[in-house]
């Protein structure tokens, strides 16, 4: 769109703030939210409530999280469109790809909390994930390492508080990519697409989310090889199963010094394996 202004992520805003009685006027940084409409060889296909930050990322990654495409190269074109409220991502893929996503007769309308809104058919939300590879093992301090960055690299929630986080880390767990979103399915597709665009081996580290682990989160990392994904916050059951499924290490209440490994606990490896106890999953 002609004259419009780039977007920075936020957006300033003059507020009012009552504190003890008092009354201080100040401007605050807010998370930019808005309408990102996804179409594939022209045909409307879902319209997300996203960041419009990184949408390159985006598309790529929600097309190969989504199993649209199977690899990178299947994204023929991509161009972005600024309108009036919004951004359109237009995607080229191949024909077969297309005609595959015509019979999932999929119509979606996101939003930035549900991964799975408009799905036709519980079979399409239910679809088993890839089998996992054999992936990395990390031992604790690499986790902790990659918590302690992740404090640090996340300039709009630092500025806004309102944003979802979603980072790669090695198996010494220092963080590679990370990409933010007001959307916890955005932010992870995102660094999905980043991962893909720098060409980085999934089985070769980890995710980390600033967010719980949802199936749809699980899903989405089982479809492009991720072998172990931690939150900082609690998975659900059917996450926890989809996981165990696809021989996915899962995960939770990473904070500090503790976590909790909900399934393959192989590839979180403890320095003295004497430390190792039975005790009841907790958070």
């Amino acid at each position: 769109m002609s004259g419009a202004q780039p977007h920075t992520g936020l957006v300033s805003r003059r507020v009012r703030r009552i504190s003890d009685g008092q009354a201080l006027e100040l401007v605050e940084e807010l998370a930019e939210e808005a309408a990102v409409a996804l179409t594939f060889n022209g045909e409307p296909h879902a319209v997300m409530m996203a960041t419009p930050l990184d949408l390159e990322d985006f598309a790529l990654g929600f097309a190969l999280s989504e199993r649209i495409i199977a690899s990178p190269q299947e994204l023929l074109d991509y161009r972005r469109t600024e309108l009036d409220g919004g951004v359109q991502l237009s995607l080229q893929i191949p024909p077969e790809r297309m005609a595959a996503l015509r019979g999932r007769q999929r119509s979606l309308e996101g939003r930035s909390s549900c991964g799975l809104c408009g799905l036709r058919q519980i079979a399409d939300a239910l679809r088993p994930a890839p089998h996992a590879g054999a992936g990395i093992v990390i031992e604790p301090p690499a986790l902790q390492r990659a918590l302690r960055g992740l404090q640090e690299a996340q300039p709009l929630n630092a500025a806004s508080g309102a944003v979802h986080a979603a980072a790669w880390a090695d198996a010494q767990g220092r963080l590679l990519e990370l990409r933010e979103d007001v959307g916890r399915h955005n932010a992870l597709d995102k660094l999905i697409g980043a991962l893909a665009r720098a060409g980085i081996d999934t089985e070769q580290g980890f995710v980390l989310l600033t967010s719980r682990a949802s199936y749809e989160m699980v899903q989405k990392s089982a479809a492009v090889g991720i072998s172990l994904l931690a939150a900082i916050s609690a998975p659900t059951a059917l996450a926890v199963e989809l996981a165990d499924d696809a021989g996915m290490t899962l995960i939770g209440f990473a904070r500090g010094e503790r976590c909790t490994v909900y399934t393959r606990p192989g590839r979180m490896r403890l320095a003295d394996a004497r430390k190792t106890r039975a005790e009841g999953i907790q958070g």
